[in-house]
């Protein structure tokens, strides 16, 4: 499970990066899908980090992988 979810942070990074950001696999709790992930670069403290966060990586990785039920910034 570990090796999709970062599998598909590997498929939207090269997005954050473009804006001179990145995003770095925390941990993943199989008991409630939670991902958490480090937002790093430009990511970390742009007011606009959760909206990405939210219906950028958490759309797509629940997309990608139903047993993810949310992803957190830690």
């Amino acid at each position: 499970m570990i090796e999709k979810i970062k599998q598909a942070l590997d498929d939207i990074r090269p997005s954050l990066q473009a804006d001179g950001g990145d995003i770095e696999f925390v941990n993943f709790d199989d008991n409630d899908g939670v991902v958490e992930v480090r937002l790093t670069g430009a990511c970390f403290g742009c007011p606009m980090s959760q909206i990405t966060l939210k219906q950028g990586v958490e759309k797509y990785l629940k997309d990608t992988i139903p047993e993810v039920k949310s992803v957190e910034a830690v």
